[in-house]
């Protein structure tokens, strides 16, 4: 590849060293420039919703630690506008605020607009009133929805410009976004849909705020928008475009969760591989999706059927914490990079094939060169390279900054390893020390009449709602003769789901519940009923699960009750169907409770709680009880075991739906370590089967005060409070397994290391947690070196040599410090 460039644009970007001065940016085949260098930009996604503005500092200082320069986010449509031209950027949606952290911390900042977003956020990031609107057709050349996103674009874009946010005014954001993944589905809206990319590129370019815009996974992007590539590997992507640089905005670090799903994991070997094998093949930006994936507050999470955790198995953890070894892995592989900045954007490239998918990559300058061994089979590869031998291990990138010596290899993991625990709150005795209240959700009156705010001949959309609530009531009424053509001792309610939760109640008392898993659309309802001669109320609560937010054309996939709805009289081998779906249906949002406040200790309605009989396995049940908040620093979370399905509050901010009481498959985990090796998918490397797919949700520090406290549990389904309680997250142990030559470095996060259990340096075998010593280890015991050198320090660092751990019994076998530590 050529080492001079033709120069597509020149734009205005500012030095984030030098403030609210602008730099002059340009884009070329190899990199973005950026004071007049081409820079190897690592990037990192976190979502300012899915955190709190509190948490922003913390989660950005940690990762420009971690070796990030640049931190991407997409910003959420439904979440700032939630009712036509009435918008929201308080709190944690203060995207300005965010965007000047960013800029506080000295990185960088990709703005991915959109506005649809997926994200697994509920409807995409559109909003439903959006849904309602007369002549609407989303993602299409319709002139009602290009309308509302050009407003919602413009605002955002005049927002940044206002503040002076755009690097070509002096601000961080050098990369901005229009739409998300539109490749993916373009071909099912036929010439429409070519028409309205190139209307977002021409809004885009309109905009003239002076950085670049991306197009993710478009291969057609119209310039001057760039192509990028999204998924697990990326090494292969090619740009249509040659004249623009290979780049990289989702590179995903793990996967979501569902209920009923297990915990998804993705190993820092094989993340680290890819990011390794994208740079060796000529990639300069990468993102990884997510860096810090965080919490779907509210009824934020998407799906259907997404947890409120969106953990991602990110390098930074849900609650903010490190990650570890995966954090560390990639910190050491980002310091690599940045060391190799030059050679990697100006040199001449070169390629060696060895063959059985072995290769190596030569970046060579006039100042000298860096060089990339890759092996992507499954087993070790040794190669000869320049008169030398090296051992590339299998499914590995080594990196040699000076193409003589490995500094880096993706398979050889030298960050610690940190196994979290989750200690109870030492301030009180929980969960004996919670005193609970409850009153019942009332179905009132209108409920049992049918009598709703708004009647229809038909079955509605649940999103006909503007999404207001997860609850809607559908109600409706039936008149039977005993001379009925349906009538006989054998009849059932039949109904035809959205695959969301459906709770039905016949005059008055309750039938029965059914619900899905994450994927299915549809099911079946059918249970046998006891009807009455004449006038018989038919009440059906319907409960969303968060909105569909991926794939074509998924904002018209129903919510709510589709229908059929159906009553099915059996005689004997006949079977007569009386089809309610056109009757007069009466409808209510909400549930009275949420009417009436009580999830908000502040609201007028905080009597009339009972105290006496408390009662578990009851539907419809609210709880509520008040608690201290635990000590120190460190995150909390409520345990919910025990519960069933429903809401939670504290002080009334909405931690989110729980569910704990929906089980993990029973099959298809991992019960050894995963195996790095070979390809990724979301299948891959599973835990918890059979557990609860969610049972702890996180509560941030700026929820709660510091004396007492509230908390209100919506139960829908039925649950027992008397398990509930607030515990911390912490490191409980850290473990180091570091090469001969390297540095093991050993952290507690915040607290002292109180001791060292095991320490092997030899070829120690096993995990943390269970670590032997192998067959060879040093001549005298490196145990109390460990243990002088750290306990009683927060932190401590090691160099793994016979200078420092002594002799050992070895000879050839490659040499490892293993230790275990306890916080």
């Amino acid at each position: 590849m050529k080492t001079t460039k033709f120069i597509l644009y020149v734009l205005s970007l500012c030095s984030l060293f030098q403030a609210l001065a602008a730099c002059e940016v340009s884009r070329d085949d190899r990199a973005i420039t950026i004071d007049g260098k081409r820079r190897v930009l690592l990037s990192g996604s976190i979502h300012y919703p899915r955190s709190t503005a509190e948490m922003w500092p913390d989660l950005l200082r940690k990762s420009k630690e971690g070796g990030l320069n640049t931190i991407e986010t997409y910003v959420f449509w439904n979440a700032h506008e939630p009712s036509r031209r009435q918008y929201d950027f308080n709190g944690n949606l203060d995207l300005v605020r965010f965007i000047k952290s960013i800029q506080d911390e000295g990185l960088y900042a990709v703005l991915r607009i959109g506005p649809y977003v997926c994200a697994e956020w509920n409807y995409g990031g559109f909003p439903v009133w959006l849904h309602n609107m007369p002549g609407v057709e989303f993602r299409t050349a319709n002139t009602v929805f290009m309308n509302e996103m050009q407003n919602f674009t413009t605002l955002i874009v005049d927002m940044m410009r206002k503040e002076k946010l755009f690097a070509s005014q002096g601000g961080p954001i050098i990369l901005a976004q229009i739409e998300n993944e539109y490749g993916n589905v373009m071909s099912k809206y036929g010439d429409a849909g070519k028409a309205y990319m190139d209307w977002c590129a021409n809004l885009a370019d309109s905009y003239q705020i002076g950085i670049p815009w991306l197009m993710c996974q478009q291969s057609d992007a119209p310039p001057p928008m760039i192509n990028t590539c999204n998924g697990w590997y990326c090494d292969q992507f090619t740009q249509t475009n040659p004249n623009t640089p290979k780049m990289w905005t989702e590179n995903w670090t793990g996967w979501f969760k569902s209920w009923g799903g297990a915990i998804p994991h993705r190993t820092a070997e094989d993340v680290a591989f890819a990011v390794a094998r994208f740079f060796q093949t000529g990639g300069t930006f990468q993102n990884y999706y997510m860096y810090h994936g965080g919490t779907n507050f509210g009824r934020t999470s998407g799906g259907p059927y997404l947890t409120t955790s969106y953990d991602y198995d990110a390098p930074l953890d849900e609650y903010g914490n490190l990650n570890q070894p995966k954090w560390g892995h990639l910190k050491e592989l980002h310091k690599v990079l940045i060391s190799m900045e030059n050679t990697l954007t100006h040199g001449n490239i070169s390629n060696v094939d060895f063959g059985n998918s072995v290769s190596a990559t030569i970046y060579a300058t006039e100042e000298g060169s860096s060089c990339f061994f890759g092996n992507a089979n499954t087993t070790d590869a040794t190669i000869t390279f320049q008169g030398s031998d090296y051992v590339v291990p299998a499914w590995s990138v080594s990196i040699l900054p000076d193409c003589k010596n490995e500094e880096y290899n993706t398979a050889k993991v030298n960050a610690q390893t940190s196994l979290m625990v989750k200690k109870s709150n030492e301030v009180e005795d929980e969960p004996a020390s919670l005193k609970w209240v409850w009153r019942p959700e009332i179905i009132d009156g209108p409920v049992l009449e049918g009598k709703g705010k708004f009647a229809a001949s038909k079955l509605i959309d649940q999103k006909q709602i503007n999404d207001e609530s997860d609850y809607l009531w559908y109600m409706t009424s039936v008149n039977l003769n005993d001379d009925d053509p349906i009538w006989s001792d054998n009849m059932t309610l039949r109904v035809n789901g959205s695959g969301h939760v459906l709770h039905a109640y016949v005059n008055g008392e309750y039938l029965d519940s059914e619900w899905a898993t994450y994927g299915i659309f549809n099911y079946k309802f059918e249970k046998q009923v006891k009807l009455k001669p004449g006038p018989n109320q038919i009440a059906m609560l319907s409960a969303t699960v968060g909105l569909q937010n991926y794939g074509p054309m998924f904002d018209l996939l129903q919510s709510g009750i589709p229908g059929p709805v159906e009553i099915v009289g059996r005689k004997g081998d006949e079977r007569v169907v009386k089809d309610l779906s056109t009757h007069k249906w009466s409808y209510k949002v909400g549930l009275r409770g949420l009417e009436d406040k009580l999830s908000n200790s502040d609201s007028d309605n905080q009597t009339n709680w009972l105290s006496e009989e408390l009662p578990s396995n009851r539907r419809l049940t609210w709880y509520k009880t008040t608690f201290k908040a635990p000590l120190g620093t460190d995150s909390v979370v409520l345990d919910l075991l025990g519960m069933g399905k429903g809401f939670a509050w504290v002080n009334g901010h909405n931690i989110g739906r729980y569910w704990p009481s929906y089980m993990a498959k029973e099959d298809g985990c991992i019960t050894e370590a995963c195996d790095y090796r070979g390809s990724y998918d979301n299948n891959k490397c599973l835990t918890g089967c059979g557990e609860p797919s969610q049972r702890y949700y996180h509560v941030p520090r700026s929820f709660m005060d510091k004396d007492v406290n509230t908390l209100v549990l919506l139960e829908e389904f039925g649950g027992n409070p008397s398990q509930v309680g607030f515990k911390t997250v912490a490191v409980g142990t850290a473990c180091g397994h570091a090469y001969e030559k390297k540095t093991l470095e050993l952290s507690c996060q915040g607290k002292p290391i109180a001791g060292v259990l095991f320490a092997s340096f030899g070829d120690p075998q096993g995990s943390c947690g269970s670590f032997t010593k192998g067959t060879c280890d040093a001549e005298e015991d490196v145990l109390p070196i460990l243990q002088k050198e750290c306990v009683g320090k927060d932190s401590c660092s090691i160099e793994v040599t016979e200078e420092k751990l002594g002799k050992t019994t070895c000879g050839d076998i490659v040499k490892r410090l293993a230790v275990e530590a306890v916080c």
